[in-house]
């Protein structure tokens, strides 16, 4: 046994006896240690951007890409989003025990189907400390134990964060072991975790390609998948031109380094004649590099697409930009380019934006807004784990309530079988 195994083995065996006493904990516990997290972050600040600056000079030293770095970034505004995220997991129903439906049988019995815990929940995310609390908030709203496994930049900032998770946890009375984080930046205590069958129940990857490529390869656990957020925006002939370049512009620069980021532009022909370049233009005038195919390529200030550039997930001031053939055409396009994460159509038409949402299998589509809301909390989930792009389980933002799996409580009187 490697020292990496032993160590899985010892947080994964903790974590499970933890989760055998969430699954009985009261949503005032929970709460309870939710809020007290929240206090505890809200007055280590100083402490937690400390460690932050210490992360931000090892990322700088790796040479992580800009992009990269800000996911990695955290300021008073950052911290106090993370804070208020907790207190919005606090204040959210809890979904253990929920009734999902109930029915009576003509043999007398009376079945329920209700929510419970999954169990143990380990999570291998990258740069972003913030999900350190968003995924310890969630797994324990839920009723689940987690063993949190940070990205190697963010391994300060992650213990400041969770030291104050389990601050929470002793205030309320709740096992400090539901809520773990790997201590070390080995990279072999990964492949443990998705070997990690009996001790983990699922894994939830966060982070770019390569990780959820070597998550799907490994895992001996079941995942749910976030490959990559290869978003689109296609504007209509009929969308409103004003508001096309107010959500393009948000899509794409609101943050570059977000899942949820616009990658590829999609301009219906019959909107290009009627308005011109001025999209491709308020992307370039705002520092967006437009890589352009067919006629948008020769408006100045673009740069020629490459084959590759269409299906690519640039997390940069990047954006693939083309012309297509009305609805259908786009539809086509994103068929064959997208990771079915996020996709948004702007038109006034509603038939065709009806057309748009039925002829695309994207875990969100949108109408008319930016897809920078491809987010759990701003969906009213408080936080999220991520983005589930699979289709079993789990799909879209991953809150407290995909958190869960299902029982069925079966009541009779003394009722047997003919």
């Amino acid at each position: 046994m490697t020292d990496s195994t032993a160590l899985i083995e010892t947080l994964g065996n903790a974590a499970r006896s933890a989760a055998i006493e969430l699954a009985q904990a009261s949503p005032e516990a929970k709460r309870t240690a939710l809020i007290a997290a929240a206090d505890a972050l809200a007055a280590s600040h100083e402490a937690v951007l400390a460690a932050n600056a210490r992360d931000m000079q090892f990322g700088r030293d790796k040479g992580l890409a800009d992009s990269m770095l800000d996911r990695l970034r955290l300021d008073e505004s950052r911290l106090k989003g993370i804070e208020d995220g907790l207190r919005a997991v606090a204040q959210q129903p809890d979904p253990v025990g929920e009734v999902v439906a109930e029915w009576d049988r003509p043999s007398g019995l009376h079945i329920q189907r209700v929510r419970t815990p999954i169990g143990v929940i380990g999570v291998i995310y990258e740069s972003r400390p913030n999900v350190t609390a968003d995924a310890g908030a969630l797994a324990l709203k839920s009723g689940n134990a987690v063993i949190l496994r940070g990205g190697s930049e963010s391994l300060h900032s992650s213990q400041a964060i969770h030291a104050c998770m389990v601050e929470g946890l002793r205030q309320a009375d709740l096992p400090e072991a539901a809520i773990q984080l790997v201590p070390t930046r080995d990279r072999a205590a990964v492949s443990a975790m998705l070997q990690a069958q009996g001790l983990i129940d699922v894994i939830i990857p966060r982070g770019g390609k390569g990780l959820v490529g070597l998550v799907q390869q490994q895992a001996r656990v079941p995942v749910f998948a976030h490959l990559e957020g290869i978003c689109h925006i296609y504007v209509d002939a009929k969308a409103d031109p004003e508001k096309a370049r107010r959500v393009v512009l948000n899509a794409k620069t609101r943050r570059t380094g977000i899942c949820g980021a616009a990658e590829c532009l999609l301009i219906d022909r019959s909107y290009f004649d009627a308005h011109g370049p001025d999209l491709v233009q308020a992307l370039l005038a705002a520092g967006v590099e437009v890589r352009a195919e067919g006629d948008l390529a020769r408006i100045p200030g673009t740069v020629a697409a490459q084959p590759d550039d269409f299906g690519q997930e640039f997390l940069d001031m990047i954006m693939a930009a083309k012309l297509v053939d009305g609805v259908d055409g786009a539809i086509a396009h994103i068929r064959r380019y997208g990771s079915q994460h996020t996709e948004s159509i702007l038109t006034e038409d509603e038939a065709t934006a009806r057309r748009f949402f039925a002829g695309l299998d994207s875990a969100i589509l949108m109408h008319n807004a930016s897809t920078q809301f491809a987010d759990g909390g701003e969906f009213g989930m408080g936080a999220e784990i991520g983005i589930a792009t699979g289709k079993m389980h789990a799909r879209g933002p991953v809150g407290a309530e995909q958190l869960t799996s299902f029982k069925y409580l079966v009541k009779g009187d003394g009722t047997v079988r003919a």
